[in-house]
């Protein structure tokens, strides 16, 4: 004898589920940032990871992995097109040969330079939506999450 779930299941986890709703936020926060950084040529994961390598030293793969919350795999595969592009390079760390650098070209600090001023500006009309709950909560929240 099979049991069914009942709808009003369905209808708890739609209204309730920290997951979904996240879920949902996180792809239409994809698709605005998406559309925003297009004419720059750039996917908001691009961007996201450009910025990334934006530091005083080039970084290797561990931090900045962690830093995204993706595996050396995941990260290797989106480097592919930004190094295609001459946005980023991968180079043997000069002090430990076993390790890899991962260094944002000039065309990678141009790309951002770029993509910046529009990316702040949606930014900031994504925080107006978020009113009148504070925006910065919200990022904690999710980092705590993270």
């Amino acid at each position: 004898m099979s049991k069914t779930l009942p709808f009003e299941a369905t209808l708890e986890v739609r209204d309730t589920c920290l997951c979904l709703h996240a879920q949902r936020a996180a792809r239409a926060l994809a698709r605005r940032f998406d559309e925003v950084l297009r004419p720059f040529g750039l996917t908001n994961g691009q961007f996201s990871l450009l910025m990334s390598l934006n530091r005083p030293e080039p970084p290797t793969f561990a931090p900045v992995a962690e830093l995204l919350a993706m595996d050396r795999t995941t990260l290797t595969a989106a480097l592919k097109p930004l190094e295609r592009r001459g946005l980023v390079r991968v180079e043997p760390d000069r002090k430990d040969r076993r390790s890899r650098r991962l260094i944002l070209t000039q065309e990678g600090h141009a790309a951002l330079i770029a993509a910046l001023p529009a990316w702040r500006e949606a930014h900031a009309e994504v925080d107006r939506m978020l009113a009148p709950s504070d925006p910065q909560e919200v990022r904690d929240a999710l980092r705590k999450l993270s």
